[in-house]
């Protein structure tokens, strides 16, 4: 499974399940079981590179913006939301955490921003076709902190200064 492949099937689940996390979530096993172990496998790979690639500063502060506070399990199932939100905006997410002020529609904490179903329906689909777990991936332990300047996530006058266009839109 090639990148695209990933994001394709990321998006049409979503897409079926209208943005609900939860039904995406359920729709990404039910897709995922119809594959083969190895795509399985391949796409779980594809996901867990991007988890870790959202484990930065910027990305916990916009975070903590959108669902009014976000403690390292809520960051952890906002970064699957985050992916599970599609190529667009979770690139122009990484890129650019101020982004997401423009990228987003509108942001509800109520249902937006837990995504941490997304975040094992791979597992959950590997289990289900071989009835063991997951194996290793093989890829790099994540860091064991935040990539970037390091900042106090639970000040609102910090979020305001490092994210300002996301501030004015959903903060506070």
């Amino acid at each position: 499974m090639d990148e695209t492949e990933f994001w394709e099937i990321v998006d049409s689940t979503r897409e079926a399940a209208e943005g609900d996390p939860d039904d995406h979530a359920e729709l990404l096993v039910e897709h995922l079981v119809r594959l083969d172990p190895d795509a399985v496998l391949d796409f779980a790979r594809h996901f867990e590179a991007r988890f870790q690639r959202t484990y930065t500063w910027d990305l916990w502060a916009a975070a903590a913006v959108l669902l009014g506070g976000a403690g390292e399990d809520a960051f952890d199932a906002f970064r699957c939301w985050l992916i599970g939100r599609g190529r667009e905006v979770f690139e122009g997410a990484v890129h650019d955490p101020e982004a997401l002020a423009e990228l987003l529609e509108d942001f509800d904490p109520a249902v937006d921003g837990d995504g941490e179903e997304i975040g094992f329906a791979a597992d959950e689909a590997y289990e289900a076709l071989t009835g063991v777990e997951t194996p290793d991936l093989g890829l790099a332990p994540p860091p064991p902190e935040p990539v970037g300047d390091p900042l106090n996530v639970t000040d609102d006058s910090t979020l305001a200064e490092r994210l300002p266009r996301l501030w004015d839109r959903f903060g506070g």
